[in-house]
């Protein structure tokens, strides 16, 4: 076969070039689909940035630089609303929370244990075993209401008949941390939270029985959403390193 005199050849440079451009074009949009680029806009509470996910977004940054990563810090609730209205690419919730139809629940990232535990003002409790109901006898620190884990220990007790009243109710879970290290009464909060402190013999964890059951953090995203690659490498590190 030929390339007519007419029209073939006259037009045969300029086709190439058409072609040429094209593969460039679907060689750079293949490049987009399998590199990082871009913002990636993560929603979590405090907390779980703190304990959970900064390592992971350390590590995130060092393998993918030319990421913007905005880190949105609010309860879950707020999250999820964020999720909803594109204001947020993922979230990160405490679970379990009322089913939403704006938003996937697409994995548990961490397990959180829930327990007991005390300052040397209460030392005597050392080693013993103790029940839900032992627990009355004493001052108790419990985060505030309308929260995730406040509704976790009060279904617990609850489910064994009892009805824990706090002396005090904080905020956040560092505050609680130092008013139990200081002696004002016990606390519950996550294990994972309270690590270094019952490592270094500031806290220690009451045996109380039962335990209670464990909890977990999810990953939201929402509905019918694209995942670029940058949110889908995050999602990958996060099952890598667990």
């Amino acid at each position: 076969m030929e390339l007519s005199k007419q029209g073939g050849e006259l037009i045969y440079a300029d086709v190439e070039k058409a072609l040429r451009l094209l593969g460039g074009v679907e060689d750079k949009l293949s490049e987009l689909k399998n590199s990082a680029t871009g913002t990636l806009r993560i929603g979590a509470s405090e907390t779980i940035f703190q304990y959970i996910l900064s390592e992971k977004i350390v590590a995130y940054h060092k393998l993918y630089p030319q990421v913007k990563i905005e880190l949105i810090s609010d309860v879950s609730p707020r999250i999820i609303e964020f999720l909803k209205t594109d204001r947020c690419d993922v979230g990160f919730l405490n679970l379990p929370f009322e089913a939403d139809d704006g938003i996937v629940l697409t994995d548990s990232v961490a397990l959180l244990n829930d327990v007991f535990v005390a300052g040397e003002a209460f030392g005597e409790l050392k080693g013993r075993e103790l029940s839900v109901w032992d627990l009355q006898e004493y001052p108790l620190l419990l985060l505030e209401e309308n929260t995730v884990a406040r509704a976790a220990v009060d279904h617990f007790a609850e489910s064994l008949g009892v009805r824990l009243q706090p002396a005090v109710e904080v905020g956040s879970w560092d505050f609680m941390k130092r008013l139990v290290t200081e002696g004002m009464g016990i606390g519950c909060l996550p294990r994972e939270y309270a690590l270094r402190r019952l490592r270094d013999g500031e806290l220690f964890e009451l045996n109380v029985r039962p335990s209670m059951p464990s909890r977990s953090v999810g990953l939201a995203l929402p509905k019918n959403s694209n995942t670029p690659f940058s949110l889908r490498a995050f999602i990958n590190l996060l099952h890598t390193e667990r």
